[in-house]
């Protein structure tokens, strides 16, 4: 490792105070690039840079490497190691409305689920959790008891380790309920495997996929879109999702828009018209 990037690193973990993973992202990206080209970055010129990042063919993997290089080079400017200031072009990536399932679907779904055994308890539970929660999976597998407060949600293990406060619809809290009774076993953990261990990320899409044909991940779209759909505060949403950034929360607006475009097409009397 360079003694430019060395500097970066500590400076990210000790001034910026970012998160073991942040960190550990940034270092594994910036060594990479190092190791394969065999020369410090700081001497690296840009068809160097794109020589090496050539080889990623995936545009968001692509430019989370070019989001790393970019920092480095901001801190080496700032840090006077170079007298200009650098910044790489992030590849262009084609905005894709996400995928969302209806609750009318869900509902339909969550009838096949036999909850006479617990593990049929456990599938009900979750999925109902994942839509009333809006939780990212790794939050929600991270669930607790004690994360539970009346009727609502204290999310302590989220991204970017900002907690945040999410108000759970009582259907959900009910079957959350009835499958935390129904357990045999006094974990720290809610969500448990048959075994009685901790559910894991694999089984927790295996069980979504069963039954919604979906990851668990559509669930949070689908939970934002409802909000969305129904006239929630796009700020709000924020809130709810823990977004760091408003733009992040601001693909939802372009299905309300088609959402409004449809009702125009079939109520507005001049929809049908011809000229």
């Amino acid at each position: 490792m360079s003694n430019e990037l060395e500097a970066f690193i500590e400076y990210i973990s000790v001034i910026k105070a970012l998160s073991k993973k942040s960190v550990q992202a940034y270092r594994s990206d910036l060594i990479t690039l190092e190791e394969a080209l065999k020369k410090p970055l700081i001497k690296m010129d840009s068809a160097l840079l794109f020589s090496a990042l050539g080889v990623y063919k995936n545009k968001r993997t692509l430019n989370r490497k070019l989001s790393s290089v970019n920092a480095f080079f901001d801190f080496c400017y700032k840090s006077q190691f170079f007298d200009e200031k650098i910044k790489l072009k992030f590849s262009k990536i084609p905005k894709l409305l996400p995928k969302f399932i209806s609750y009318a679907e869900i509902q339909n779904n969550l009838k096949q689920i036999d909850r006479s055994s617990l593990i049929g308890v456990r599938d009900y539970a979750l999925i109902l959790f994942l839509y009333a929660s809006g939780t990212r999976i790794s939050e929600c597998l991270a669930l607790s008891k004690e994360d539970i407060e009346g009727e609502w949600l204290h999310v302590r293990h989220a991204k970017g380790e900002k907690e945040r406060m999410v108000p759970i619809a009582k259907v959900a809290l009910k079957a959350l309920q009835e499958y935390i009774s129904q357990k045999k076993r006094e974990e720290a953990f809610v969500w448990a495997n048959y075994k009685g261990g901790r559910l894991s990320r694999i089984s927790a899409y295996k069980i979504t996929q069963k039954y919604l044909g979906v990851s668990p991940h559509v669930l949070r779209h689908s939970y934002a879109t409802s909000l969305i759909s129904g006239g929630a505060d796009l700020r709000v949403v924020q809130e709810l999702l823990g977004h760091a950034s408003l733009l992040t929360t601001q693909i939802y607006t372009h299905i309300q828009k088609q959402d409004l475009k449809e009702t125009v097409e079939v109520c507005h009397p001049m929809a049908k018209e011809s000229l």
